[in-house]
């Protein structure tokens, strides 16, 4: 995101911030508060990152949702939520605590500092009052019963007077929620801030978010601040947002004084604007908002929470996830104009190439700081991660994405007849069979498929599109994948499409994966009487549309997002006969597979079933599956 603002190399940048950069750091950041020292700019690049949580540490299932902070005297104090039960958003859950003596390469055990006994204590956000001392946490709770679709949530605040070693009882914020704020309540998560200049300089701000429902009407969804003018004992609700639009629903709401003492909010976007993140102002020291919350489209990333981070008087850090339709690629954009502008996901800095969710941030000493974010290898939740950087480690290459294929392995093909030729590569000894035209593909549900390396001509983007195959099989167990477009979701939550038939369970089903949402649409029958069977796949008005022999046996509303955003950072082409990872394998046999990127009639749709005629018109793939090369 440029913002009208020239791109300049990470170079330039790193030479121009060092002239006369010290001084303005000592004055923002020593101050009246404790804060780390200033940075010197003439360290070589380092990051040292390990795992501070762990799935099924100190018996927990679970860790999620960091929040960092450093206390006046040094001390880093990492909180999460440890899961009991499961990895899910509500039920047994506590708020525990690892605290480290020195800048966060050591670390003390797993303290609960909030036992959830059943119900459920999160959301945590942890503040430094850099007057007293004073670390204040601020959370959420609610009951033991599940809440997926909403439930009444209620803030708390406790505090700590020794940096972390002990702590209040919590004391439910009442002042800080409304009654009709009653089908869901977030604070955060992530650390809040002080407020350091101006007429409200040592005030605690908190980032928040609300939903309403009355059970019969719209809800209603809300962003706000809540702050506090004596360390925390009690607090106001301020700058305050709510409609029930669903233009603009921002929640998990992180903040960061500008320069020139505004408070900067940047939420999690829900709503039908373009963009996951929107942001607001508040210049009354948060008791209003300038203007409602808008949606930065820019700010590329996906459906997840995020973090702000002042590093000095020139950039402002913010974390999450870069790639911009999955949990994946966690990683840090900086701006060097108060939030006007962040950086594109090549520009800032990767951290962690595989799957990661929430995060957050913490400045330590000289120009170091450090980032706890949440991570794996196959999911996002396999652990809390802590790595310390510095300045320079910001502004090192990235270098290729590792999810980039290389070209496929050689091998023996089956022709595409249409206008693009893609090369389509026959694996595992897959033979010609009689087809439904002439002849088709038997596949063994060992090893054999069809590969096609992604390609423009097959890139379906957010546009309509119409998939079409002839099918005869008649297992009755299994999966078995007919198509599989682009990404597997190792719960990351890619951009994709899939068409499998699942005679366990009587069906043949698609499943559209656009936009955060998962579309399913699925017929009545398996159809595996070892019969040829015409199946076709749209989107097209708006809706997902299943088509067996003709007749439609499945519609559902769809969004037109990208099925390949983020394909920058990885993506599949087409296989037929598995899933991308070689799961779900088919057996029977397929005839005359057909991608257009566009949306066929009815009657074109009737032309190819009941005469196989080609239809021209954005056509990007064709397989009559005759022959094998």
């Amino acid at each position: 995101m440029h913002d009208g603002y020239p791109p300049e190399s990470r170079t330039g940048r790193f030479l121009r911030r060092r002239a006369g950069a010290v001084m303005a750091l000592a004055g923002l950041l020593v101050g009246a508060f404790a804060a780390p020292a200033a940075a010197t700019g003439d360290s070589a690049p380092f990051v040292d990152e390990q795992v501070i949580y762990n799935r099924g540490d100190s018996g927990y299932s679970c860790f999620r949702i960091p929040a960092v902070v450093r206390a006046a005297n040094g001390m880093v104090l990492a909180f999460a939520e440890g899961r009991v039960k499961d990895c899910g958003d509500d039920e047994d859950i506590d708020l525990v605590l690892r605290r480290s003596a020195d800048g966060g390469r050591t670390w003390g055990p797993i303290q609960v500092i909030s036992e959830g006994n059943g119900t459920t204590h999160g959301n945590p956000v942890p503040i430094v009052d850099g007057r007293t001392g004073r670390v204040v946490l601020v959370s959420t709770r609610n009951g033991a019963e599940p809440c997926p679709n909403g439930c009444d949530r209620d803030p708390w605040v406790q505090f700590s007077d020794d940096h972390g070693a002990t702590w209040s009882a919590a004391r439910e914020m009442t002042e800080g929620k409304r009654p009709e704020w009653n089908f869901w309540y977030a604070t955060g998560p992530m650390h809040g801030i002080q407020l350091t200049s101006g007429p409200h300089a040592g005030r605690l701000v908190v980032g928040a978010s609300f939903e309403s429902w009355d059970r019969v009407g719209k809800h209603v969804y809300g962003t706000h601040l809540l702050y506090s003018d004596d360390s925390g004992v009690t607090w106001n609700i301020g700058a305050e947002t709510a409609r029930d639009d669903g233009t603009v629903i921002a929640q998990e709401v992180t903040v960061v004084e500008l320069t020139d003492g505004r408070i900067y909010a940047s939420a999690r976007e829900r709503g039908t604007d373009e963009g996951s993140r929107a942001y607001a102002t508040s210049s009354d020291g948060g008791r209003t908002w300038d203007a409602p919350f808008r949606t930065v489209p820019a700010l590329a990333t996906t459906d997840v929470q995020g973090s702000l981070l002042r590093f000095d008087d020139e950039r402002i850090l913010f974390s999450s996830p870069m790639h911009p339709g999955a949990r994946e690629a966690m990683g840090i954009k900086s701006s060097y104009d108060e939030a006007r502008s962040f950086e594109t996901w090549d520009e800032g800095k990767v951290f962690h190439w595989g799957p990661s969710a929430y995060s957050d941030m913490v400045r330590l000493d000289g120009d170091e700081a450090a980032l706890m974010y949440e991570a794996g290898s196959v999911s996002p939740y396999e652990q809390i991660r802590f790595a310390r950087f510095n300045e320079a480690y910001l502004e090192t290459p990235n270098g290729t994405p590792p999810g980039i294929p290389g070209p496929p392995e050689p091998g023996p093909t089956t022709p595409d007849t249409s206008p693009h030729r893609n090369a389509a590569y026959v694996r595992g000894g897959a033979q010609p069979a009689d087809g439904r035209f002439g002849g088709g593909l038997a596949l063994d549900r060992v090893d054999d498929r069809v590969e096609v390396a992604f390609d423009d001509s097959i890139d379906l983007g957010g546009k309509d599109f119409t998939l079409t195959t002839w099918v005869r099989y008649t297992e009755k167990t299994g999966s078995h994948a007919i198509l599989w477009f682009h990404r597997v979701d190792r719960g990351t939550n890619p951009p994709g499409l899939w068409l499998r038939a699942e005679p366990a369970s009587n069906r043949i089903r698609a499943v559209l994966s656009v936009d955060r949402y998962d579309v399913t649409v699925q017929s009545p029958s398996a159809y595996n009487d070892g019969q040829w069977h015409f199946v076709a796949l749209q989107r097209a008005g708006g809706e997902l549309r299943l088509m067996v022999d003709g007749v439609q046996v499945s519609a559902a509303a769809a969004p037109a997002g990208s099925l390949t955003l983020g394909k920058e950072f990885g993506i599949g082409g087409i296989h037929v006969g598995q899933r991308m990872d070689g799961a779900d394998r088919f057996r029977g046999t397929l005839d005359e597979l057909r991608v257009y990127r566009r949306a066929l009639s009815g009657t074109e749709l009737d032309l190819i079933r009941e005469r196989n005629l080609p239809i021209g018109g954005r056509l990007g793939l064709r397989l009559p599956f005759d022959h094998v090369n």
